[in-house]
């Protein structure tokens, strides 16, 4: 699929236009002859790949998957002090002219646009219901299908971040009024949901398609189904900052409900037991249908920021030959220490160290967990010394550990914590524990947790959390959950509490002020027992009278280095918490409920001709 992208400049210089143009400004579909384009099976091909397009710009790949989605309970980023586009969103403060809001709803219309003109083409197309050439109708039913998800997805992300918004599903035509009013969020889910449902029947799935899971197939729309029926049942922010939650909640949760079963009854896979391997698939170029994952955003080469953005951080040099990686967002200390100790999960998605230039590893601060997911030292091959940003490296956009919890959450909804919910449940558990522990940590834990509805949905929030942390869904979760500000606030009273604990000599304390690492060959090992035991060291620590307890430069015992953990939790310098608590959370818990919504671009409100405002939510146009 990676060569998906790469087609469209092929696309527009030679089959539309005929002279050269730069891929990043593509001409229009729109512009050309669409009954001639979609005529032909080829032809026809090569103009639905122009729906993914967007998804290489930088108001995708930067702005809307990472920097709009990013701060939660589990995950936090930006600095509240800084007047940086990116941090402006961040610290829920961004105005009307911020040049990455601009980036993101422009590259979101510009999207919706391109799946307008070609699902308009294909509908019109004798091919699409030819009785006389049935593979070419099949593949235009593909192509739209397509179209149709590309576009669902890209107004979900619309209604999630600016609520109310502009809708329209038709191709741009002349005379057409271009100033729409916003139209209400719960009818623009209600229609996409209703498009999908109709397309999805009579799409391919991934191990039929020539890109598997970097194309749109049948399992990832039946899942897509799920996910928008479940943000048309939860809640939502209002223009009076009031939460609300749309009518008909039975009915999405029960589509919610029967579309995952529907996917587990046609297409059921087993959970690969390597959570590791999910994601570095990701990075060494390996797609495998009928596994995890669903659908990944196919980037080029020369696109996306998976690996220096959002991942393991390297610091380049010539000794380097993966190139410069880090990530915007650090994991927060209460996720990591939310882990059950067992859980395979957490040093997965929870990366433990930095490399520097010459590959020598160091230990990370609490403060600072990266997403372990990913690391540009997974790749093979090697991206080189000057690698940054255009990684290549794909973004992960639905695993079937998604549908398996979705099925559980809407189940528990109707019905309560039954069997069929449980099993789902208990699926993704045992992945996440060594078959030894599945007595007590899959079988039991379930069992406990399952003595009520309620019970049951706090485990799938938790469960969720532990399973995508690094994936920036746990925001729109958090959203349709109404849990926003209650998570945010129960994150930073729980940061706190570690920082607190690890000022007492309670020797009882569960976590520990300190970690201990030792790096041989460039190889990092750390005293991971001593996580949840505090003041335990590694066999054989025992510090010389007078030692130098500086973990930070000098090597301790037999090799070993002590480095501050919760202690660095709390600032002796100011004898209060660590100022990143607030620089990143505070203008999450100064308000309730947490203001997620932004304001609509101003670009996009002068071009309007009067008819789009940014009214409510406190914005001042």
């Amino acid at each position: 699929m990676k060569q998906v992208i790469n087609l469209i400049i092929i696309i527009i210089a030679v089959i539309f236009t005929g002279c050269k143009k730069d891929f990043l400004d593509p001409v229009s579909l729109s512009t050309f002859d669409k009954t001639l384009v979609f005529s032909n099976i080829d032809d026809a091909r090569k103009a639905t790949n122009n729906v993914y397009r967007q998804f290489g710009e930088d108001g995708y790949r930067t702005r809307l998957s990472i920097t709009m989605q990013g701060n939660s309970d589990i995950s936090v980023g930006g600095d509240r002090t800084s007047s940086k586009d990116n941090y402006q969103i961040l610290a829920l403060d961004a105005v009307a002219g911020n040049g990455d809001l601009k980036k993101a709803w422009q590259s979101a219309y510009a999207a919706i646009k391109d799946c307008n003109v070609v699902i308009d083409g294909i509908l019109a197309s004798d091919l699409y219901n030819s009785t006389t050439d049935e593979a070419a109708s099949a593949d235009m039913h593909q192509f739209i299908g397509e179209a149709y998800a590309i576009r669902a997805f890209w107004y979900s992300n619309l209604v999630y971040q600016w609520g109310d918004v502009p809708f329209t599903t038709a191709a741009p035509k002349a005379g057409m009024d271009f100033n729409l009013p916003k139209t209400d969020r719960n009818l623009i889910l209600s229609s996409m949901i209703k498009d999908l449902i109709k397309a999805e029947p009579t799409m391919k799935w991934a191990d039929e398609l020539p890109h598997s899971v970097q194309q749109v197939n049948r399992e990832f729309v039946i899942g897509l189904i799920a996910r928008l029926s479940l943000q048309r049942a939860g809640y939502y922010l209002k223009p009076d900052m009031t939460k609300a939650r749309g009518d008909s909640v039975t009915e999405y949760y029960t589509i919610a409900r029967d579309y995952c079963e529907k996917l587990m009854t046609l297409k059921d896979r087993t959970l690969p037991r390597d959570f590791a391997q999910v994601f570095k698939n990701e990075c060494q170029n390996i797609y495998p249908s009928n596994s995890d994952m669903l659908f990944e955003i196919p980037f080029a080469l020369t696109t996306g920021e998976v690996g220096y953005n959002i991942g393991m951080r390297l610091e380049s040099g010539d000794n380097n030959p993966y190139g410069r990686g880090g990530h915007d967002f650090s994991l927060t200390p209460n996720y990591f220490y939310s882990f059950d100790a067992k859980d395979l999960r957490r040093d997965v998605t929870c990366g433990m160290y930095d490399l520097d230039k010459n590959l020598v590893p160091s230990v990370v601060r609490i403060t600072d967990i990266p997403q372990g997911k990913w690391s540009k030292e997974y790749c093979d091959p090697s991206l080189g010394t000057a690698s940054f940003k255009g990684t290549g490296i794909n973004w992960v956009v639905m695993r079937y550990a998604d549908v398996l919890l979705m099925f559980a959450e809407a189940e528990n909804e109707l019905n309560g914590p039954d069997e069929a919910a449980q099993n789902a449940l208990k699926r993704v558990r045992e992945r996440a524990f060594d078959s030894g522990d599945w007595a007590t940590k899959v079988d039991d834990y379930v069992n406990s947790v399952s003595a009520s509805k309620e019970s049951f949905f706090n485990a799938i929030v938790n469960e969720r959390a532990w399973e995508f942390g690094g994936e920036l869904l746990r925001k729109y979760d958090l959203i349709r959950w109404g849990l926003y500000s209650q998570k945010m606030t129960q994150a930073v009273d729980e940061i706190k509490a570690l920082a607190d604990e690890s000022l007492t000599d309670n020797p009882s304390a569960k976590h520990a002020s300190y970690i201990y690492y030792r790096v041989d060959n460039k190889k990092i090992t750390i005293f991971k027992d001593g996580l949840y035991n505090n003041g335990a060291v590694p066999p054989g620590y025992i510090p010389s009278t007078g030692a130098d307890l500086d973990g930070n430069t000098l090597p301790l015992v037999n090799g070993w280095v002590r480095a501050d953990w919760t202690s660095s939790l709390w600032d002796s310098g100011t004898n209060d918490y660590n100022a990143i608590i607030d620089k990143r959370f505070g203008p999450y818990i100064e308000s309730s409920p947490v203001r997620y919504i932004q304001p609509i671009p101003a670009i996009a409100i002068d071009n309007s001709g009067g008819v789009l405002a940014n009214d409510g939510y406190g914005f001042q146009n």
